[in-house]
C-alpha cells in the first residue's frame, strides 16, 4: 500500500491566535465586568448604548480589548473563508493572512478617520461620535459571532460552508439591528441632511462592502 499525501490544515498559529483573543475578552470581562454584563445583551437590551454613550466614547480600554479581539477574529473569518471556498496550498494561504489583517486594520482606521473628519467639517462631531460609538459597539459584537464560527470552521466542522453562511447571516443581522437603533434615534436629523447621509451611505458603508465581496468571490 503506497502512502497518500494529504495537505491538512495547520491550527497552531490558529491556535495561538484564538487563545490571544480569548485574552483580550477575558481582560475586558475581568476589568470591566458590569460593562461587560452589559454588553453581551446588546441585541435585545440597548441598556449598554444608554448607560455609555454619554460618559464615554470611542477610546477607552474596553473598546480597544474588544477591538483587538474584533481585528484578530475578523482577520482570521475572512482567512478561514478563503480556505473554505478557494483552496489554496498550505504555505500561500498562511502567508495570506497577514496581509487580511494589514488591509483590515488600514480600511478600519481609514473609515473610523473619516467618519470623525466628516463630523468635524459640518461641524456635528458629537452627532457622529455618538453615531460612531454605537455602530462601533454592535460591529465590535459581532466579533463573538466571527470567534464561535473561527472555532467551528478551526476544530469541528472544518471547511463546513453551512457554518460560515450562517456566521455571515448573524454578522449582518446584528449590524442591521444597529443601523435600525441608529436611524430611530436620529431619524429627524437624517431627514434634514438625507442628501449627505444617502452620501455617506453609499461612500462609507455600501462601497466598501462590494469591494470586499468582489474580492471575495473572485
Amino acid at each position: 500500500m503506497e502512502p497518500i499525501l494529504r495537505n491538512t490544515l495547520t491550527t497552531d498559529w490558529i491556535t495561538f491566535l484564538v487563545i490571544l483573543s480569548l485574552i483580550f475578552m477575558v481582560l475586558a470581562k475581568n476589568v470591566f465586568y458590569s460593562r461587560f454584563l452589559n454588553f453581551i445583551i446588546l441585541p435585545f437590551n440597548n441598556k449598554y448604548i444608554f448607560m455609555y454613550n454619554k460618559k464615554e466614547k470611542i477610546m477607552n480600554w474596553f473598546n480597544l480589548f474588544w477591538g483587538l479581539f474584533l481585528i484578530i477574529n475578523f482577520s482570521l473569518f475572512v482567512y478561514l473563508f478563503l480556505d473554505v471556498f478557494h483552496k489554496t496550498d498550505q504555505i500561500s494561504s498562511t502567508l495570506a493572512f497577514p496581509w487580511i489583517i494589514m488591509a483590515l486594520i488600514l480600511y478600519l482606521f481609514v473609515k473610523l478617520g473619516m467618519q470623525l473628519g466628516n463630523g468635524y467639517i459640518f461641524g456635528i462631531q458629537k452627532m457622529v461620535t455618538e453615531i460612531v460609538f454605537k455602530k462601533l459597539s454592535y460591529f465590535n459584537y459581532s466579533g463573538m459571532i466571527m470567534f464561535l464560527a473561527n472555532i467551528f470552521l478551526t476544530y469541528i466542522f472544518v471547511g463546513s460552508k453551512v457554518v460560515v453562511y450562517v456566521a455571515i447571516l448573524l454578522i449582518l443581522l446584528i449590524n442591521v439591528i444597529g443601523w435600525i437603533t441608529i436611524l430611530r434615534n436620529y431619524q429627524k436629523l437624517i431627514t434634514s441632511y438625507f442628501f449627505y447621509f444617502i452620501l455617506y451611505l453609499c461612500a462609507l458603508e455600501i462601497a466598501p462592502l462590494i469591494l470586499i465581496g468582489s474580492y471575495l468571490k473572485d
